[in-house]
């Protein structure tokens, strides 16, 4: 079996560009692919772990396994407070709407969970948030909307309906 090359010190910040790129053509896989390379090469290229994260979170939707030790690892790495409160909530937030996509029915109190998550993290994110950032305030309004459209709740015990 062919061995991995090492990636140029050098060649990080095209690497980089090209790892955003292919997240641009949906891609997601062969951006994980270049910034598996670059954290080879610079494991705390935190623009690297990001992208690594959304690309990761993006096969999500689709019918690749995207394991959640390996994203919560590439989380844990980021240092920015902000950003590793804001980018955790987008993955919570992918996770429920691929479980709604893709869901048999009931697996709505699943998303719901999912969803709630998601708004937890994006509270942290607001509460840390550089100012003039409101990106986890949008994230936010977008989830409940998405929860408001699918009447999402909290999972029915079975003998809630008997009282």
């Amino acid at each position: 079996m062919p061995e991995i090359k090492k990636l140029s010190p050098y060649a990080v910040p095209a690497a980089l560009d090209r790892a955003k790129h292919y997240r641009l053509l949906n891609e997601p896989a062969a951006a994980e692919s270049i910034c598996r390379d670059i954290l080879r090469v610079e494991p705390e290229n935190q623009e690297a772990l990001i992208t690594i994260v959304l690309a990761m979170s993006d096969r999500l939707a689709s019918d690749y396994a995207v394991g959640n030790a390996k994203t919560k690892e590439y989380l844990e790495r980021i240092k920015d407070e902000y950003f590793r409160a804001y980018y955790t909530g987008i993955v919570f937030e992918r996770r429920a709407k691929a479980i709604l996509k893709r869901g048999p029915e009931g697996s709505e109190s699943n998303a719901y969970e999912m969803f709630m998550q998601a708004l937890d993290w994006f509270e942290k994110a607001e509460s840390l948030k550089p100012d003039g950032n409101d990106d986890a305030i949008l994230r936010w309004n977008g989830c409940v909307r998405v929860m408001k459209a699918n009447s999402l709740g909290p999972k029915q015990e079975a003998g809630d309906f008997l009282e």
